[in-house]
């Protein structure tokens, strides 16, 4: 505003926000008296102001979707993106929101149950009206949404890993495509000498599709099948399917490690791990318990990330790898400016429902946060929150400088960006061993190799 005022909505947006904040115990009693009666004063100030309309008070509001399973065999994973995305928004809102309106966020549980993730997109997009939608981690959730944003031409950003094949002009891919992380990783065992590939994964798209399109790649590198572990499925004299695929939530992975160690027995092996959620709990363990270390047959995952590893025997885990866009370990600026304000948000300002101690940050919680701000942006180049034409601006390249480095929006709805590989440490951290800069994000790679 010219004048430097608030609007009567905009004080009451602000009053209801911090009494919100004092009844939920975002402001700890630490804070002081003078503190805390001088947010109930502005409120009893706003609240007791000349009458506003209740959809003048909105008007100074947009809502925006969360949708994560936040209950399930993926909260594991997923919790932690709600969380990044309140901090998110948090931060924007504290400078100023977006063309001058206050983020108000709308959150909805998937439950890790895909119907689910669908009642509850259309519920966001239909009912709450949500500008835009963060959410999904496994590619079986994006494949029920996909037809309800389409249906009611909304916009989600999706942040996690995925098989490509794949580009919704509804949806905008950040995460990582096979090409930025599947091969990326596969190059770098390569190069480092072995010659032969397990392939595992939980039984749905993102591992299917992926490990087929590695074991494409790797006959294109001169690998021949009897190297490449786990099972092959072939429908005439075509492979549909390579790779030993457990349900979500499996529990007892003693005969496929068991399997796996045999596989190693003769040297020069690794593993690739398409497992998703807590089922890398017990895969892991069961690793641990026969003996194997990544001296003997290192394991490359791609849904395990720090996060994760605050649930897992990280001893256990030393010297296996991960390959990723963004490993908390990176040193710049911009990373150590991320990681200090999301601990200060979790001390001083987070929800009482987020956990506090021992956090870490992530890619899907970085390409999370990259998504909001990419959305913003195209939003003030827009000028209007409208879907189709933030879209258009999206299409047209936006970058933003985020704690993994630059990121570009492409015309195809993925991201060029950086491509870091990294082996686990004891404290559940990753020593980056490469960085490939610049990787632009290509979904269509199957049937591609010669």
């Amino acid at each position: 505003m010219a004048s430097g005022l608030l609007t009567h909505a905009e004080v009451i947006f602000y009053a209801s926000f911090l009494i919100r904040k004092i009844l939920t115990n975002h402001y700890k009693m630490e804070n002081s008296f003078k503190k805390i009666l001088s947010l109930v004063a502005v409120a009893a100030f706003a609240l007791s102001a000349s009458t506003v309309r209740a959809d003048d008070c909105a008007d100074d509001t947009v809502k925006v979707g969360i949708l994560h399973s936040l209950s399930g065999t993926m909260a594991i994973s997923e919790t932690s993106l709600r969380d990044v995305l309140l901090f998110t928004f948090d931060e924007i809102n504290a400078s100023g929101g977006v063309l001058g309106k206050m983020i108000e966020p709308v959150e909805a549980d998937g439950a890790s149950d895909w119907p689910t993730f669908a009642e509850k997109a259309e519920e966001l997009l239909a009912k709450d009206e949500a500008s835009a939608v963060f959410g999904c981690w496994t590619s079986v959730s994006r494949k029920f949404v996909l037809p309800v944003f389409e249906k009611y031409n909304g916009l989600l950003f999706y942040p996690v890993q995925y098989e490509g094949e794949e580009e919704s002009p509804n949806i905008f891919y950040t995460a990582e495509a096979v090409g930025q992380q599947a091969i990326p990783a596969v190059d770098y065992l390569l190069e480092e000498g072995y010659t032969k590939f397990y392939l595992i994964g939980t039984d749905y798209v993102y591992p299917q599709t992926t490990n087929i399109v590695l074991f494409e790649y790797l006959l294109s590198k001169g690998i021949p099948v009897e190297n490449i572990g786990g099972g092959i499925r072939y429908e005439g004299d075509v492979a549909v399917s390579a790779g030993n695929y457990t349900p979500f939530g499996h529990t007892d992975f003693q005969q496929i490690v068991a399997e796996i160690k045999d596989f190693a027995a003769s040297g020069d092996a690794c593993v690739v791990n398409t497992i998703n959620g807590d089922a890398n709990v017990p895969f892991f363990k069961e690793i641990a318990a026969s003996g194997l270390t990544s001296d003997d047959c290192p394991i490359v995952s791609f849904s395990l990330s720090e996060d994760e590893f605050r649930g897992l025997p990280t001893k256990d885990l030393v010297g296996h790898l991960g390959c990723w866009t963004y490993f908390m370990s990176i040193d710049t600026p911009a990373n150590d400016s991320f990681k200090a304000n999301f601990q200060d948000w979790l001390a001083n300002d987070a929800p009482a429902a987020v956990a506090k101690e021992g956090r870490v940050t992530c890619s899907p919680m970085v390409l999370s946060y990259n998504g909001v701000y990419l959305w913003k942006a195209a939003v003030e180049k827009a000028g209007t929150f409208d879907p189709e034409a933030v879209i258009k601006a999206l299409e047209s390249g936006i970058s933003f400088d985020g704690p993994g480095g630059t990121v570009t929006t492409q015309a195809n709805h993925h991201l060029t960006k950086s491509v870091y590989i990294g082996e686990t440490l004891e404290d559940g951290q990753f020593e980056i061993l490469e960085v490939i800069p610049d990787v632009y994000g290509e979904p269509w790679l199957k049937g591609t190799f010669k």
